[in-house]
């Protein structure tokens, strides 16, 4: 017996999917890992994962440097 899935359900899961990538993609896994955790579990897996993705080491960098440079300047005042 063949499965057949309604296409808007497949449109759905993919356009879910895309979107989930699309938000992670500045995360660890990035675009490509994001997308297909979700697409092959999930979206609602990939929004649990998209949520407990860490940013990459040069995201928190620039973090640390924007909130050091904003003390600085407060100091300086």
């Amino acid at each position: 017996m063949p499965f057949f899935i309604n296409p808007w359900i497949f449109l759905f899961w993919a356009v879910g999917s895309w979107i989930i990538g699309m938000l992670g993609r500045d995360t660890r896994f990035g675009f490509g890992g994001n997308f297909l955790i979700a697409f092959l579990f999930s979206p609602l897996v990939g929004v649990i994962a998209l949520l407990a993705a860490q940013p990459p080491k040069r995201m928190v960098r620039r973090r640390e440097d924007k909130r050091s440079s904003e003390s600085e300047l407060r100091n300086r005042h």
